[in-house]
């Protein structure tokens, strides 16, 4: 699962943010937004893309309320982690189940319409700017825009995340592909 965003706000920060996905996460188990800059067009090399799907968190069950959300955290060796919201810095996290545990880890799920990212039956992301380029998940547990949280004089952002699912290329040449072969082949 690939997550877009999108902004509540109409401001150019908001339209800058509109345009990417969040993809990032970080060496320091946060996740932050990959919003182009001058030094890091690309995003941060040590940086890894979010590859996030739903998965039942052991010794939970919320039922139809939704699931326990995980990522890839790193290619060489593959791991997954899972995400979560750290209940002291509402900072959006990923972890081992041991890190994650004492935080709100779920459950997670989508808007039946829109496939908007929901955390606790609730959509309440923020994006915060830490400085050029480099922008921070948190999500307003007390939906009160972060107060007491994060510093007033830092930027915040409400963000949508939209949920889109990666297309599935084609990996045999079943009989669409054999077909295509036979009609290309010149009978005698």
């Amino acid at each position: 699962m690939t997550v877009a965003r999108s902004c509540l706000a109409r401001t150019r920060c908001a339209e800058l943010l509109s345009l990417n996905i969040l993809q990032w996460l970080t060496t320091q188990s946060q996740l932050y937004l990959n919003v182009p800059s001058d030094e890091f067009p690309d995003g941060h090399p040590e940086d890894h893309p979010f590859a996030g799907y739903f998965l039942p968190f052991p010794d939970h069950d919320w039922g139809r309320q939704g699931e326990g959300m995980v990522s890839t955290i790193s290619n060489d060796p593959p791991q997954l982690n899972w995400i979560y919201v750290d209940r002291d810095t509402c900072e959006v996290k990923y972890g081992v189940r041991l890190d994650a545990e004492p935080h709100i880890i779920g459950p997670w799920d989508v808007t039946k319409m829109d496939r908007r990212v929901m955390l606790t039956g609730y959509e309440g992301f923020v994006a915060v700017r830490y400085g050029p380029g480099e922008w921070a998940l948190y999500f307003d547990v007390d939906d009160n825009g972060l107060l007491g949280v994060v510093p007033d004089d830092m930027l915040k952002v409400e963000i949508e995340l939209v949920r889109r699912e990666r297309r599935q290329e084609r990996t045999s040449t079943g009989p669409a592909v054999a077909a295509e072969n036979e009609a290309e082949t010149p009978k005698a």
